[in-house]
């Protein structure tokens, strides 16, 4: 039996331990969680871009995940499978963010300052990367996340998104363009605002 706390599990060790779940040794659970926390946590921050609706996401995907756990079939990879279910829930939460901003603005409709937490978040991204993403459309956004961030295969991220491999190498080549162009124009834009503020100071 598998009872190391180990942080990861090979393919055959994991595929061993999902037919165990799936008769009812529940408590084997744990090794999945300790497995795939870490790298689930980093996608939804990713993703969300908050620490702590990061870690709300992550306990609630794994959860689904060991309530969904005998729907799961051996001709996908089980790591594919848990990220379409972190994918989706992560994208029911930002159309509830972007709802709730939406109403907020209605009634609140002044400029709020960010809270501490918030900035907090912010510099821990490098600030033209962070501006590029800003400029990806979701579905970019969380192709480049999967692909880069997390090192998904094609054929991983394929299982998740239900596009084709080739399909998705097109669009990847378009995104890194599409994130080299921006991160460039937001350097040369921070770099023009240092030369302005040197010429004043002066």
């Amino acid at each position: 039996m598998l009872t190391s706390p180990q942080d990861s599990l090979d393919s055959t060790e994991l595929e061993e331990l999902i037919v165990r779940i799936q008769k009812g040794d529940s408590e084997q659970y744990a090794l999945i969680v300790r497995s795939f926390q870490k790298p689930i946590y980093r996608y939804c921050y990713r993703l969300l871009e908050n620490k702590q609706d990061a870690e709300d996401a992550v306990q609630d995907i794994l959860v689904k995940g060991y309530q969904s756990i005998r729907q799961y079939k051996t001709q996908m990879h089980f790591s594919a499978w848990l990220y379409r279910i972190a994918y989706h829930h992560c994208l029911n939460l930002l159309r509830r963010r972007r709802l709730h901003k939406q109403v907020m603005r209605i009634f609140r409709p002044e400029v709020l300052s960010a809270s501490p937490e918030q900035e907090l978040d912010a510099r821990l991204y490098s600030p033209s990367l962070s501006a590029a993403l800003a400029r990806l459309s979701l579905e970019e956004r969380n192709i480049l996340i999967l692909r880069v961030f997390e090192e998904q295969t094609y054929a991983e991220i394929s299982e998740i998104l239900g596009v084709s491999p080739n399909a998705l190498t097109k669009r990847m080549n378009r995104i890194k363009l599409k994130v080299q162009e921006a991160m460039k124009s937001e350097e040369e834009i921070t770099w023009k605002e240092t030369k302005s503020a040197m010429n004043t100071k002066i």
